[in-house]
């Protein structure tokens, strides 16, 4: 870990449990800065959701790579990951306690700039990143890697106030085409500017390095793709740098 990120652990609870997400900045910066709540994929909070969390913090943000189950919990496997996942979906309400929590603890934090705060995530958490900007919460930007593109809070005109950034694989076969329409459709009914990168060859899971293998493993159609992966980190700095302007 780079000597100037600072990270810690922050509990808080939130929608019936005590939740731990893992929080990263940059000490080498002073004031106040944007910040981004990153939410995981379905396997929950893991190493390669921190890893993500401190290389945003050397971005120049505040970042909270957020527990979404509980005490920091991590998925053993694909069954105990659906298991959980499916959990969030039942009980939306909870749920998004759970994200609106995130934001909650960002806000407060003295090095955070409350006016620049941004939501992404990675699959499962792609999904999140969106409900929070349909729950109406005050962001700036949402960015979806490998994301799930259904709504389950239908937002209405005016309150979806986010920019959005869609990293998808064009070869995502845990997306339908379906789906895909109707995020357009909605984006279009409710005016809200996006930018929908389709990645060609790209798989889903297309951002994280141990994809190949828990694919295989799992047969799942999961996939890294390193040049797609470092593609999209650019995108997305790039539409950082620009909503937080």
């Amino acid at each position: 870990m780079p000597a100037n990120v600072h990270t810690e652990v922050l509990r808080y609870r939130a929608g019936g449990v005590e939740l731990a997400s893992y929080l990263a900045v940059d000490t080498n910066m002073s004031g106040r800065r944007p910040a981004l709540a990153v939410f995981p994929e379905w396997w929950g909070m893991n190493d390669y959701l921190r890893r993500r969390a401190r290389e945003l913090a050397q971005l120049g943000v505040v970042a909270l790579a957020v527990d979404v189950y509980g005490d920091g919990r991590q998925a053993a496997d694909s069954t105990e990951a659906g298991t959980l996942m499916n959990g969030l979906f039942a009980d939306m309400g909870a749920t998004s306690e759970r994200v609106k929590a995130a934001f909650e603890q960002l806000k407060k934090h003295p090095l955070v700039d409350p006016t620049r705060i941004g939501a992404m995530g990675y699959c499962l958490g792609g999904a999140l990143s969106l409900h929070a900007a349909r729950l109406g919460l005050d962001l700036r930007g949402v960015v979806s890697f490998h994301g799930s593109l259904g709504r389950t809070h239908p937002a209405k005109p005016g309150e979806f106030k986010a920019e959005v950034l869609i990293c998808h694989g064009e070869a995502d076969a845990l997306v339908p085409a379906a789906d895909q329409q109707s995020f357009h459709a909605e984006m279009a009914e409710l005016g809200v500017k996006y930018q929908f990168n389709s990645y060609p060859g790209a798989k889903h899971g297309f951002t994280n390095p141990e994809a190949t293998e828990k694919g295989k493993k799992y047969n799942l159609p999961l996939a890294y793709d390193e040049k797609t992966d470092r593609q999209s980190w650019e995108d997305m700095k790039a539409f950082w740098q620009r909503v937080f302007r």
